[in-house]
């Protein structure tokens, strides 16, 4: 018998290893390629993050489509005036004054009743900021309470106390943002964020109105929604360096009284008109002449498919200046923040966007402003319109 050769038995201990060193390297190759793979993934994620978010950032610029009522125009001097209300000589008249009587501006006359306190507040907070003290304040304050008890005993409106600091998703559905960041005031993240979110002050108290009902589905039954709520508003007014300076005309922190419709696309011009003559019923009752002008596609604002402004005369700079803005938004805003509703049998039962409204219902501010030019008297002192004076404990007359 033959003896078996040692020579095969060491050939057979060597294929055996070389068999384990290439499963090694082969493991280690396949490693490698995952690795690699993986890298690519992520490298391939972070640039469709990137492309999603110029898309998104690009998207998010396309302003509203325009109503057919809209008119063609480059600025404010192609808007159309729709309708004039009260005549200009008609205080002056019941007011006795002469004709050789000049009004003043409203800082002016403010100053003159120890009201106006633009000094100390430059030093407290820089320009554009003022402080009104005395009389003023009170006028303020008393403007903010007729028009909300306007809005709510007559006008059907529910009052909302709302937040005055909002995270950067709330703006992005209003649409102020991306569009508009350089105009509002934001929060270090150091100091605070809204769930994670940058932080910002409203511009308008239209932003947490309108986001009571983000990612909602409301029911048809429910529209039209109106809410009211008084706000101070914040504004950097990044883009009107050198403008409306003096006064209070346009400032970085003002009070303003906003209206907020959300109701149906068949609803949506009817309720457009109705919250425009809720704010033209404030100017009325305060026997402030204005005139409504649709504004142009030039002029319009960036959510708004169709516009209204408001625009109340100043005898103290002998012009109309916008003391209102009422817009219909249509399904932009909505769409944005997710806003719907489900209609009532037998429509179908998939839900559609709401229609979002908002208008000023007024400016307090610059309503302050209307009354010191348009009630002021040659002494000096001002008249206080009818209605307010049961917000002013009687006072008739502000004088020194």
């Amino acid at each position: 018998m033959r003896k078996q050769s040692s020579k095969n038995k060491d050939d057979d201990d060597t294929s055996g290893e070389d068999n384990e060193e290439d499963t090694a390297t082969e493991i280690e190759r396949q490693k490698q390629l995952s690795n690699t793979a993986v890298e690519e993934a992520q490298e391939a994620d972070e640039e469709l993050d990137s492309i999603q978010k110029i898309m998104d950032d690009l998207l998010a610029g396309i302003p509203n489509l325009l109503d057919d009522k809209v008119p063609d125009g480059d600025d404010e001097t192609q808007n159309v005036v729709v309708s004039e209300w009260g005549d200009i000589d008609a205080l002056p008249k019941k007011l006795d004054w002469t004709d050789e009587f000049e009004p003043k501006w409203h800082d002016d006359v403010a100053t003159g009743l120890n009201g106006y306190q633009l000094e100390a507040a430059v030093k407290m907070s820089g320009a554009r900021f003022v402080a009104l003290s005395g009389p003023i304040a009170r006028l303020e304050r008393a403007l903010s309470m007729f028009f909300l008890d306007l809005h709510t005993t007559e006008h059907g409106y529910t009052e909302v106390s709302v937040p005055f600091l909002v995270g950067r998703s709330a703006l992005e559905g209003t649409s102020q943002l991306p569009k508009f960041q350089d105009d509002l005031f934001a929060i270090t993240p150091e100091s605070h964020t809204c769930n994670g979110e940058d932080a910002f002050l409203i511009p308008t108290a239209e932003v947490p109105l309108t986001n009571l009902h983000a990612d909602s589905i409301l029911e048809e039954k429910d529209l039209p929604i109106s809410y009211v709520a008084c706000t101070p508003c914040f504004r950097a007014e990044a883009g009107s360096s050198g403008r409306d300076t003096k006064g209070l005309i346009r400032t970085h922190q003002f009070q303003k009284v906003e209206l907020v419709k959300i109701t149906t696309a068949d609803k949506s011009e009817e309720e457009h008109e109705l919250l425009t003559s809720h704010a033209e019923a404030c100017l009325q009752k305060l026997e402030l002449p204005y005139r409504k002008v649709r504004l142009c596609s030039g002029d319009i604002g960036f959510s708004a498919r169709h516009c209204y402004d408001l625009e109340v005369w100043l005898p103290g700079a002998a012009e109309y200046r916008e003391i209102s803005s009422c817009s219909n938004t249509g399904d932009f805003q909505a769409r944005r923040m997710a806003l719907r509703f489900r209609p009532e049998p037998p429509a179908k039962p998939k839900p559609e966007l709401c229609h979002t409204i908002n208008g000023s219902g007024l400016a307090v501010g610059r309503t302050l402003v209307a009354i010191l030019e348009n009630y002021q008297l040659p002494d000096g002192s001002v008249v206080v319109p009818d209605v307010l004076r049961p917000y002013m404990g009687g006072v008739e007359i502000l004088k020194l």
